[in-house]
């Protein structure tokens, strides 16, 4: 249930996101967005719909970056098998702090060539 609950909250903020710095919705409207589709308070809601006017982009950076993270969490674990360690993965996940994709993509792919 929490996991199912995740997803709703990245994807309504991507829309609200995306809402707000395209011109289809308006503050008022992203906080009725996000009140009529998850059961949080108004204060929340508020200051959530704030947070990404002030940050274009931030929702859909961080689904990005989710993405991605999955896609190598599955690549290593194919290519490393019985030697994919997921807590060592996280480790490496959460070294390099916060890097561009690519960056991020060729220290993995370091990391991941050490486990063999």
């Amino acid at each position: 249930m929490g996991t199912l609950m995740g997803q709703i909250h990245r994807a309504i903020r991507l829309v609200v996101d995306v809402g707000i710095h395209t011109g289809k919705m308006t503050r008022e409207d992203a906080i009725k967005y996000m009140l009529d589709n998850m059961p949080i308070t108004e204060q929340f809601a508020t200051s959530e719909v704030e947070r990404y006017m002030a940050y274009p982009g931030q929702a859909l950076s961080y689904k990005i970056g989710q993405l991605k993270i999955e896609e190598l969490r599955e690549k290593y674990r194919k290519q490393l098998g019985s030697k994919f360690n997921l807590r060592y993965f996280h480790d490496a996940v959460l070294k390099g702090g916060s890097l561009p994709l690519t960056v991020f993509e060729s220290s993995m792919d370091d990391w991941a060539i050490t486990q063999k």
